[in-house]
């Protein structure tokens, strides 16, 4: 098992009653359980037209989520992937509709629709009135007589529960909630499968491909695609909604089906607005995780038209902690650079030599990211590799602005450059580095010691040194070494870098959180780097000053 879960059986109780414990006193359960697993507002009143909705659990933070001011009054929740039953349904219905009347949103499946009607006919029996509304927003499967319901349900949640909150009737409010589903569209993608507490993951989808059109109960999309990247999937998630948007504006809600980073989410959303639609995209819900299918690797968008009242209805604001908000799309804004930031360029000029020489150089550390990424992870985050080629990439390509001819600004152009290019700690040593050497050669240092001079500098800021585990440990003796030749270099910083492999106890840098097991028998990627530019240059006779 690699979920934090106790049993499957007491999942759903258990989470639900953590929810309720961080809800402020917002929120109560019916007690049923385990059978019976109604969250409900503590707040309530009863003279209003009430909100339940609901459905299997493993969505969260649907339905519960939801709950509150200006949404849901009550959600039933079901054991995960599984419709809750008549009885608990009634029991949500019961307990929170007063003379106003309630209204049940449900989502389009089977289960749902059977269980919810089925508890509304009871309800009606009472004496309530009770009115039901059945949302079918996926358009992943043009040929289905009924849609499924996903992610677009919460557009549902929230205009007919701003409606009921303002106290409109319950014919006003399904009525809204009739419009809305006749115009809300969804659709979504996948990189992954979703693991079912309690059994195995269902590994279909191969590396290098996505299904799109997914279910969020974990059922099968309507094809697997190969997968390029975020604009590439966007574009296909956009193709769908295409046939089916209508004209003028829209808001669109991103959701998260599950474990997607905020990172994934905020391309997502830039490939959106950036899409052919984005044109229509006036405003935004998320991206948030909203509905999930427990940690399934994916995202929804569902698009709304923006008739009548749904905007003021969208941005009125709730209590739920869920709801993310509506807030219009905007261009990017850019604002200068403080006073004291904004560099200033040396005169470009040409020289042969050192633009083979670097180029090298940058073409060595490119061709080893892969190498030195898998190394760092050992011991790291793993980017040491990207970081360097990141780095080497943009260096090649302010050839033309780089003072080529004058090794004194042109070691200083290198660490403005780095540190403008380059990420991390790594980034802002090699920047002193240069820095240090471009004043060293000014004050008349020939290039070896103007290098030793940077490496001196970083020594004092990062406060690292031989034997500390960094590239250092190979810097410093292929610096050494650099007089008698580049053969002796480059035999030096491997000598260092391979001596790093048995320091077991890292002093500077995240190798220094690392325990001595996984630090054993590695390489330090920085060393590695070092040793390997330096073997590189020997092999192509590139004279290295």
């Amino acid at each position: 098992m690699r979920q934090f879960i106790n049993t499957k059986e007491k999942l759903v109780t258990e989470a639900i009653d953590g929810a309720l414990r961080t809800s402020g006193g917002r929120l109560a359960r019916l007690d049923g359980y385990p059978h019976i697993k109604v969250v409900v507002r503590t707040d309530w009143d009863r003279s209003k037209v009430a909100l339940v909705s609901g459905g299997g659990s493993g969505h969260e933070p649907s339905h519960a989520g939801f709950v509150g001011r200006g949404m849901l009054t009550a959600a039933v929740c079901g054991d995960v992937f599984a419709s809750p039953s008549v009885d608990a349904v009634l029991a949500g219905i019961l307990a929170v509709t007063g003379g106003a009347g309630c209204l049940l949103i449900v989502k389009n499946y089977t289960g749902d629709r059977l269980n919810f009607g089925l508890a509304a006919e009871r309800a009606r029996a009472f004496g309530l009135d009770v009115s039901m509304v059945v949302v079918d927003d996926d358009v992943a499967l043009p040929g289905l007589p009924q849609a499924r319901g996903v992610a677009g349900t919460l557009f549902v949640h929230k205009i007919a529960g701003a409606m009921a909150e303002e106290g409109a009737n319950l014919e006003a409010v399904t009525k809204a909630a009739k419009q809305v589903i006749d115009g809300v569209i969804s659709i979504g993608i996948t990189l992954d499968t979703c693991t079912v507490p309690g059994s195995p993951k269902e590994n279909r989808i191969a590396d290098g491909k996505a299904e799109l059109g997914l279910g969020i109960h974990g059922e099968a999309g309507v094809e697997q695609v190969d997968f390029v990247g975020a604009r590439q999937a966007m574009e296909m998630i956009v193709d769908r909604l295409a046939r089916n948007i209508q004209a003028g504006p829209h808001v669109a809600l991103l959701n998260n089906l599950g474990s997607a980073t905020a990172l994934e989410m905020s391309v997502l959303a830039e490939e959106l607005v950036r899409s052919r639609i984005g044109g229509q995209i006036s405003h935004l819900v998320g991206p948030a995780t909203m509905m999930t299918s427990l940690d399934m690797h994916g995202f929804s968008v569902s698009l709304l038209p923006l008739a009548g009242q749904v905007l003021a209805g969208l941005q009125v604001d709730v209590a739920p902690w869920a709801w993310p908000g509506c807030h219009p799309v905007s261009e990017v804004k850019v604002l200068p650079l403080p006073d004291g930031l904004t560099p200033i360029q040396p005169m470009p000029s040409k020289n042969k030599h050192a633009e083979t020489l670097i180029r090298r150089c940058c073409e060595i550390l490119i061709a080893a990211e892969g190498d030195l990424n898998a190394l760092d992870a050992k011991s790291g985050d793993g980017d040491t590799g990207s970081t360097l080629s990141t780095a080497s990439r943009a260096l090649i390509k302010a050839f033309d602005r780089l003072p080529l001819a004058d090794w004194t600004q042109l070691y200083r152009a290198i660490g403005l450059e780095l540190s403008q290019t380059m990420g991390g700690s790594s980034g802002v040593l090699l920047a002193i580095f240069f820095a240090a050497a471009g004043d060293a050669s000014a004050s008349g240092l020939n290039a070896v010691d103007a290098l030793k001079a940077g490496l001196s500098r970083i020594q004092q800021v990062g406060g690292a040194g031989p034997g500390d585990r960094t590239m250092i440990d190979a810097l410093a003796p292929a610096l050494q070494a650099l007089p008698s030749g580049l053969a002796a270099s480059a035999v030096a910083a491997r000598k260092g870098a391979n001596h790093t492999a048995t320091i077991t106890r890292a002093k500077a840098g995240r190798a220094s959180y690392i325990s001595e097991s996984n630090l054993a028998g590695h390489n330090d990627p920085g060393a590695e780097a070092v040793a390997r530019l330096f073997e590189e240059l020997l092999q192509t006779n590139e004279a290295l000053v």
